[in-house]
């Protein structure tokens, strides 16, 4: 965004406030006080839309409630790899996983973009002090020039005394068998452990609240320079598996009233390489051996999960305390989001995403923005997460970013009820086949390509199957809409250089 661009639209809302008009502007407010707007990014690992504020009646959610009361809730958040890392570099530096060319596990983003100015870069090459602390970027995988000084891990165990007590044992057992452990994957040490563990110990002895502590500390180290802007990110390892929550956590629920998940078998007339997601669920150590997930093991599961989501919620409550407490909360924009969607027992499917249907890639996504008008506002608005870097930068009056692939939604948190998108889009490659997936208001459609060449198709109707329960794509009827939307796809993912499929 050009400087005369900026003072336009600042002069727009001097008049607008001389007219008595109520119109939101972020910019104005920090310029009035003369600041910059802060910015704090946090994020969840494997945090589905199962909260209060997205309007599950069973989960304990209080604090990212109390967030989405004071800022703009986004029903239909799509991320753009339904997978850590792939949908983590995506987001962070504005780009289609076509465009980084990064679609697993492994490869940092600038072995293929090494130029890339990444979000937290852009406010950093702009005066603010960006810090990392827990798992942002995938954790091994950082990207060191996005950040003002090294990013910060916690020392602290994921697991509780049972679950370190497992892995031990399993080291030795090995260790007297003569035989190797793998370091990542099936039988690596870690994975020995329990897929669920309820530890009667204080939240930072875990690392999840050791994160907690740590960005509470910096918080308060960081409102004793307020000349400083900051952008701080801070990263959370649960919910993903294995859920480590404290007793207190699971002491909020009673498992016999966890609803469960009645779907639980594949999609109708799928593809069979489509239909499938992660097999790292079962490697942990009280995992059934024939696999078979026994509804009584599922809730133990489910219950696990929501003991994992209610502690990252009060490592959340006390972010937002702290930024009240120091005065930071007057002055800093608080997004909240998570890296994809999850499965919990839909689809038959558990503690995994890796694949392009709705429940792997929908995740929640939260803005609040100082002095914003629509407090508690619910957007059913489609929206990428390459759009959160184009947004934050708008947002905070930053000059616009070169060469990202989305669209800022500041306009929806002024009005919820608008539009920017028809469609969002998410990636996988599966058996073979590289396969991307366009939701629309009405549609899920996949198309997945081989050699180039698409060749196989899934079309949901979310209108009569919102859960994704029966593939229409080998229907004749559907033909014409299997074209039509093939056609949408292709336009929305050609750029200049060619398609991106």
């Amino acid at each position: 965004m050009t400087s005369r661009r900026v003072f336009m639209r600042q002069m727009a809302g001097v008049a607008a406030g001389v007219m008595g008009v109520s119109f939101f502007n972020p910019v104005l407010a920090a310029t009035a006080q003369n600041k910059k707007m802060n910015v704090l990014f946090i994020a969840v690992d494997d945090l589905r839309p199962q909260l209060g504020c997205y309007g599950d009646p069973t989960v304990k959610s209080p604090h990212i409630d109390r967030l989405a009361a004071r800022g703009t809730v986004f029903t239909r958040a799509y991320c753009q790899q339904a997978l850590c890392s792939p949908s983590r570099i995506s987001l962070l530096s504005g780009r289609y996983p076509a465009t980084t060319r990064i679609f697993n596990i492994g490869p940092a983003l600038r072995e293929t973009m090494p130029e890339i100015v990444t979000l937290p870069q852009h406010f950093k090459n702009n005066g603010y002090y960006a810090r990392s602390l827990g798992k942002v970027y995938h954790v091994g995988i950082d990207d060191p020039p996005s950040w003002s000084i090294p990013s910060w891990q916690s020392r602290k165990p994921r697991y509780g005394p049972m679950g370190q007590s497992m892995a031990r044992k399993y080291r030795e057992e090995m260790k007297k068998a003569g035989k190797p452990i793998p370091a990542r994957g099936e039988g690596a040490a870690f994975y020995a452990g329990p897929a669920f563990e309820a530890p009667n110990v204080p939240d930072d002895e875990l690392s999840d609240g050791d994160i907690g502590r740590e960005a509470v500390q910096t918080l308060k180290d960081l409102a004793c320079k307020p000349e400083q802007p900051f952008f701080l990110a801070v990263g959370f390892h649960n919910p993903h598996v294995p859920w480590i929550a404290p007793k207190k956590y699971w002491d909020l629920y009673d498992p016999e009233t966890i609803p469960m998940a009645e779907n639980t078998y594949s999609p109708k007339d799928a593809p069979d390489f489509a239909a499938r997601t992660g097999a790292d669920f079962y490697w942990y150590g009280n995992m059934p051996k024939d696999r078979k997930i026994t509804q009584e093991f599922g809730r133990q599961c489910l219950h696990g999960y929501l003991a994992a989501v209610s502690y990252i919620d009060a490592q959340v409550g006390h972010l937002l305390d702290t930024l009240a407490e120091t005065g930071l909360e007057k002055n800093t924009l608080v997004i909240l989001w998570g890296d994809h969607g999850y499965y919990m027992g839909e689809h038959g499917w558990w503690g995994g995403k890796h694949n392009n249907y709705e429940g792997a890639t929908r995740a929640p996504l939260i803005v609040a923005v100082p002095g914003q008008k629509n407090k508690g506002g619910k957007s059913d608005a489609l929206v990428e997460f390459v759009d959160i870097y184009p947004s934050l930068v708008e947002i905070c009056g930053l000059p616009e970013p070169v060469g990202t692939e989305g669209t800022s939604f500041r306009r929806l948190i002024n009005d919820p009820k608008a539009a920017i998108k028809d469609s969002g889009c998410s990636w996988y490659p599966k058996g073979g086949y590289q396969g991307v997936a366009m939701r629309t208001d009405r549609w899920r459609f996949v198309e997945w390509r081989r050699d180039g060449r698409p060749t196989v198709y899934e079309l949901y109707d979310h209108r009569s199957d919102p859960q994704e329960n029966q593939n229409l794509a080998n229907r004749s009827e559907y033909a014409e809409t299997i074209r039509v939307l093939s056609a949408m796809l292709h336009k929305k993912l050609t750029s200049r250089s060619g398609e991106r499929l």
